[in-house]
């Protein structure tokens, strides 16, 4: 648990006053007792102010904020500032900015523009994360370190290219084995020194974004990005745990973003922490997938909400304000799912550039009347008084969906059969279906404890690694319930297609194989024709996207498909095995289809949902020390009533018992506690 030091619900967020005068930062900190805010981020961009030249290091200004801060009650999450590096670097070291994908020079601007694997940068960026916590290490607000700042961004520099053979070297240690790996003998490709290997950007293999020739170099060139911006984040650690010895550290993740493995990435960082933002039509069940997600990257353990807006963004083609009741609400919804922290982007709106029209608990106008104030002070306090009741609260679902980065990789590199074809939409399919019937779901890795769950879904796992496949079948031989889809078990790690017929090695236990897949047009569909009636299951539905034309080898035909030269063939089936079963989806199938045969699995496992409620009731459970903590969350601008069963449950927020149904208010959320 993080909140060891103000053992609570952290609220505040990003706070920048180096933009801002003296005058202003008494008032700030008047507003933020208002506010209830006790926790700032503070030092995320300021590495050009501490470090003005190459020897010369400044740390009055951060000095005097440390100490003005916890004399106002209001603790530290201290970044490093190495998000963006100094002008001087730049013009100094030329090799400290990136080159992008079109082999073009960057000059000094924006941020994210250092090379991970400029050693300039690494050694400067290590020396300054070392200065800070030599320095407040022993600073009595300091609660978190925060390194850098939302790493992502590839670079294609000679630097990296250099960096990207040694990695190579250690990863295969022949260049036979890379030959075969690769398998460059087609086009001609075959390599016989390392020097003759290059990046894979659009001056060689890849182009228009995720297009590539040849997707094992392309695989393992973002793998590879993936480890050389962690090394960076890790050689920051390492310099701040030499002096900085308890608090923990972290950076700031940004959920389903594509081009980090963030299950490699939480193995390193003490504890999760993520930047919520979601759009105005952002469905609500993404958003608490992509919670979940950052719940599950640490094998459950609760996460830090280390960014979201009081208001709104600014980056968005449209940015729509929060509607009054939304920001406590997604707050709220972020708690539910595992946060012990509820942070802001920011704490006062910037003046200037590009993020001056981002929303800000201290809006421009400079004063606490306004309706994001008040919305924020009524949060905070809230947060007072709930305590430590909810923190470090745990998950207690049965059931896991499994997430893999370099799954995603592997499916949009790609060169068929569909560029339709979304793993997010895909997997996030699977969820809603389970979250409109509020049943929960853990977001895990494939390096997770499968025995844990009762049932495993695994939508579109085209790229199988290695002993995944035995672990399928000892979860289900041992009693578990299997879901995987079309295009599963296609490839192995190196985006080499399984011989033999699909899919590959998840072929014994899935009873079936794959003769054919057939791509539809953006306007086409086929029909899924159940075999009689199976539960909640009958009738005829809508697929689309996929269909995978499958023949049986032992498994139970449920359904088929209804149309097209293919018709009669299975769409559906569940096998056998041991003592549990295993379960093959050949195509993509609308929601109504999907909520009655996750139902049906449901109730074949004794798992059932959390309430009885219409669609845009949410309700997640967490559970501490043998109580639990049902949440109630209302996305709907009218109250609205969920059957939370017989049980009497009392509300923390405002002490109000309840059983049988629950009232919601519209946008409102209940927070009921089975303990008496």
């Amino acid at each position: 648990m993080i909140n060891d030091k103000l053992p609570k619900i952290w609220y505040g967020g990003d706070y920048n006053p180096e933009q801002w005068d003296a005058p202003v930062w008494a008032e700030d900190e008047r507003m933020f007792k208002l506010a209830g805010i006790d926790v700032a981020t503070i030092n995320v961009f300021s590495w050009a102010l501490i470090q003005p030249s190459e020897d010369e290091y400044d740390f009055s200004g951060l000095d005097e904020l440390m100490d003005r801060l916890y004399k106002n009650g209001t603790y530290v999450c201290l970044a490093t500032g190495t998000g963006a590096h100094p002008a001087w670097m730049a013009h100094r070291y030329p090799e400290v900015t990136r080159v992008d994908v079109q082999g073009r020079k960057r000059k000094f601007g924006g941020r994210h523009n250092s090379n991970p694997n400029s050693q300039v940068y690494r050694k400067y960026a290590a020396k300054l994360a070392g200065k800070l916590a030599e320095r407040y290490k022993d600073h009595p607000a300091l609660v978190a370190w925060h390194i850098s700042n939302e790493y992502g961004g590839y670079d294609y520099s000679e630097q990296s290219a250099a960096a990207f053979r040694v990695w190579l070297k250690e990863r295969y240690g022949s260049l036979d084995a890379l030959n075969k790996a690769w398998n460059t003998r087609f086009w001609g490709h075959t390599f016989y020194d390392w020097e003759e290997i290059v990046v894979p950007n659009e001056l060689s293999e890849e182009w228009n974004g995720n297009r590539t020739n040849f997707q094992g170099i392309s695989l393992d060139y973002r793998r590879f990005m993936s480890y050389s911006l962690l090394e960076c984040y890790k050689i920051e650690k390492e310099a701040i745990r030499e002096h900085s010895k308890g608090i923990p550290v972290t950076t700031n993740l940004m959920g389903f973003y594509p081009e980090l493995d963030y299950f490699e990435w939480a193995k390193h960082m003490d504890i999760i922490s993520w930047d919520n933002y979601p759009a105005l039509d952002t469905p609500v069940s993404h958003t608490a997938m992509t919670h979940d997600l950052m719940r599950g990257l640490k094998n459950g353990q609760p996460f830090m909400l280390m960014e979201q807006t009081p208001s709104q963004q600014n980056w968005m083609p449209y940015n729509s304000l929060k509607r009054p009741g939304v920001m406590r609400l997604w707050s709220y919804q972020a708690v539910a799912r595992g946060a012990d922290t509820v942070l802001f982007f920011q704490l006062r709106r910037s003046i200037g550039a590009c993020e001056k029209y981002h929303g800000a608990v201290i809006e421009h106008v400079g004063h606490e009347h306004t309706r994001v104030f008040r919305e924020c002070a009524e949060l905070g306090r809230e947060l007072e008084l709930l305590g430590d009741k909810l923190l470090d609260a745990r998950s207690a679902a049965q059931i896991g969906i499994i997430y893999d980065w370099e799954n995603r990789w592997a499916l949009d590199l790609s060169s068929g059969p569909t560029i339709a074809l979304d793993y997010v939409k895909e997997v996030h399919k699977y969820y809603n279906a389970l979250y409109q019937q509020n049943i929960e779901a853990d977001m895990i890795g494939v390096e997770e404890n499968l025995s844990k769950y009762k049932i495993v879904i695994a939508p579109v796992l085209y790229m199988i690694k290695p002993g995944f496949a035995e672990k399928v079948e000892a979860f289900v031989k041992a009693g578990g319930t299997f879901v995987t889809t079309f295009f599963s078990g296609i490839v192995n790690e190196n985006d080499l297609v399984t011989v033999g017929g699909y899919p590959g090695e998840l072929r014994k236990v899935l009873g079936i194989w794959a003769e054919e897949i057939d791509a539809l047009l953006p306007d086409m569909s086929n029909e899924i024709v159940m075999n009689g009636e199976w539960g909640a299951l009958s009738g005829t539905y809508k697929c689309d996207l996929l269909c995978d034309l499958i023949h049986s080898e032992g498994a139970e035909v449920l359904a088929h498909y209804g149309a097209d030269f293919y018709k009669g063939m299975p769409v559906l089936t569940a096998n056998s095995f041991g003592e549990g079963k295993a379960y093959y989806v050949a195509s993509s199938p609308e929601a109504g289809f999907l909520q009655s045969f996750l139902g049906n699995l449901c109730e074949e496992n004794g798992i059932k949902p959390l309430v009885h409620a219409p669609e845009g009731i949410e309700s997640v459970q967490r559970v501490k020390d043998g109580v639990s903590y049902l949440f109630l969350l209302n996305h709907q601008e009218g109250d609205m009533s969920a059957d939370i069963g017989a049980e009497e449950r009392t509300d923390l927020l405002t002490g109000k018992s309840f059983s049988g149904t629950a009232v919601v208010p519209g946008r409102g959320v209940l927070i009921l506690s089975d303990k008496k």
